[in-house]
């Protein structure tokens, strides 16, 4: 492969680069040697753009090479998508609608953005001629999906009941479930080669300004909220382990379908009375044992990414980056 070949092959786009998941990605893209199209939704907000050119400066003095650039996109503006990922090798669409509360328009606010974006990235990244998209999904594409089999556990061929979301105007799991299998329709009709992951409640150091919904619902729990999450959980996953997961789908061309990012199956209700261990000066409440129905736990959950060589950070040590972080930030006490 020519020089120029290979120049391409280190350049990535990242969608969503600005929030929790894509910051932690374009941080460790950065120090692994990659030049990152980074995406935000307005570059004149310093909310999503100043932690994001501290990353950069971060890397100068063992990479330099300002080896970041930062494009504003619309989901909806293919035009926007085109510019940002022309000229990249690879793609990590991270970007989507989290909104798991106050849904006042579903279309407009999680469905068109979710589904219609996904569509867009893709067709942008065919016609650009990246070799690999690696999609960000969610367990929310795997659950709620309440007639799956209480004596299986719920893996890479588990999908979410759209019908049981729509029933009970879930509309976060729709999103993410529609936009997924949207992904795969347009891979199965173009050819191009895309991977998808599919992670947890994702916990850990923040490097945006604004703490996202997996830390507000730590929050939460040491406020002493008792609620159960019975349709959103499925474990937690530390961010740095889902960015690092992100790159092994990208760079193992032996990777494919569908991949659970969990530091291992459990119930929220293990992940809180770990929580109270950790913390018992908080008041973190009591739940019952079980507080996802039909969920078996299984500690290698995520064996396909187990397999691939990822190594996940425990329960314990994801808990204490988290509440170190939201210390530091001043979101507790």
């Amino acid at each position: 492969m020519s020089g120029g070949g290979e120049e391409k092959k280190k350049i990535v786009c990242v969608t969503g680069g600005s929030g929790f998941i894509g910051s932690w990605l374009v941080r460790v893209l950065l120090y692994r040697g990659y030049t990152v199209h980074a995406t935000v939704q307005n570059l004149n907000d310093e909310k999503e753009t100043k932690h994001l050119l501290a990353l950069e400066e971060e890397q100068e003095e063992s990479k330099p090479g300002h080896r970041l650039r930062i494009f504003e996109i619309d989901l909806l503006n293919y035009d926007s998508l085109i510019a940002a990922i022309d000229g990249s090798s690879g793609v990590f669409h991270v970007a989507s609608p989290c909104i798991v509360d106050r849904v006042h328009d579903p279309e407009k606010q999680l469905l068109q953005p979710a589904i219609q974006g996904t569509l867009n990235v893709l067709k942008a990244a065919k016609e650009s001629g990246v070799k690999r998209v690696v999609v960000t999904s969610s367990i929310s594409a795997l659950t709620p999906s309440p007639d799956w089999p209480a004596d299986v556990v719920k893996r890479e061929d588990c999908w979410t009941d759209v019908e049981y979301c729509k029933r009970n105007e879930l509309w976060y799991p729709i999103s993410k479930t529609m936009a997924e299998k949207a992904a795969w329709e347009f891979a199965k009709d173009t050819g191009l080669d895309i991977v998808v992951i599919n992670p947890g409640t994702v916990m850990g150091p923040i490097l945006p300004p604004s703490v996202n919904a997996s830390m507000l619902m730590l929050i939460r729990l040491l406020e002493g909220c008792s609620e159960e999450y019975k349709d959103f959980y499925m474990g937690p996953v530390h961010v740095k382990d889902v960015a690092l997961a992100h790159i092994l789908l990208y760079e193992n061309s032996s990777a494919s379908g569908r991949h659970l990012c969990v530091e291992a199956i459990r119930h929220y209700s293990d992940f809180a009375a770990k929580v109270a261990e950790l913390y018992p000066e908080y008041k973190v409440p009591r739940l019952p044992k079980d507080t996802q129905p039909g969920l078996l736990r299984a500690e290698d959950g995520s064996k396909k990414l187990i397999d691939l060589g990822l190594h996940f950070t425990s329960i314990e040590e994801i808990i204490k980056d988290s509440m170190e972080s939201l210390k530091s930030r001043g979101y507790i006490s």
